[in-house]
């Protein structure tokens, strides 16, 4: 089992005005991965991003970081900067494919600037925020995870072994 943390960024969200359903339909979405042993929902502020993505890798406190929200056009839209600012490696298989596979449902996917990577022994991946765009998009690399984590955290052997 994998330790898996959730951060929700969005300005309504994290004032109360408007409920995280994102975040909660991943917390449905990810129990069979592993234990969350982080939840917050966080205002679109670059440093306060960057601040919590970097605790939580070089801390150890997670394996896996999901964040849902600010990878669209608006000019508070900044998670995909934030997370750039972080990373060590980026892993943009992911997000690529997350974008190819949903944009057959629904062309506007390719508009979403979320991207994914890795700090330490932590994979990060950015999810848009709709609760329909993060069942679609996380539904998709749900099976691929469990054997990048399993990487991460030290395993040699050949991946098509």
């Amino acid at each position: 089992m994998y330790r898996v943390a959730i951060i929700t960024l969005s300005d309504t969200a994290s004032k109360g005005v408007r409920l995280d359903l994102s975040g909660e339909e991943i917390k449905k979405m990810i129990t069979h991965l592993g234990d969350i042993v982080y939840y917050e929902i966080l205002p679109d502020d670059i440093e306060l991003i960057e601040d919590r993505l970097k605790k939580l890798c070089d801390s150890n406190i997670a394996d896996l970081v999901l964040t849902t929200g600010g990878t669209g056009f608006t000019e508070r839209d900044i998670t995909p900067e934030a997370t750039k600012r972080v990373i060590e490696r980026e892993v943009p298989g992911i997000s690529e494919y997350m974008r190819i596979k949903s944009a057959e449902i629904s062309k506007n996917a390719i508009l979403s600037r979320g991207i994914s990577g890795i700090r330490k022994k932590t994979l990060i991946i950015n999810l848009p925020g709709s609760v329909k765009a993060v069942k679609e998009n996380l539904s998709l690399i749900l099976s691929v995870l469990p054997h990048a984590l399993e990487k991460l955290k030290g395993d040699t052997r050949p991946c098509g072994d």
